[in-house]
């Protein structure tokens, strides 16, 4: 299930959906909060996102082969 974005929980993996030139959609990578902003959880990339809700990570980092 979906959640508003200020809801979102720091500095845990989390789905993100963001609004972007293509519309919205769900990042394909887990994200976290931090408190400056958002990060690609996996390289510690801070992200130029805007992001509208959020959603429990489903995958383990290690495995992206469902990504696809």
């Amino acid at each position: 299930m979906w959640r508003l974005v200020v809801e979102a929980p720091f500095e845990e993996d989390i789905e993100l959906a963001v609004l972007d030139d293509d519309g919205i959609h769900a990042l394909v990578f887990p994200c976290q909060r931090l408190p400056g902003g958002w990060a690609n959880a996996l390289t510690g990339e801070i992200l130029d996102v805007h992001p509208t809700h959020w959603r429990t990570w489903q995958l383990r980092r290690a495995d992206t082969s469902e990504l696809h």
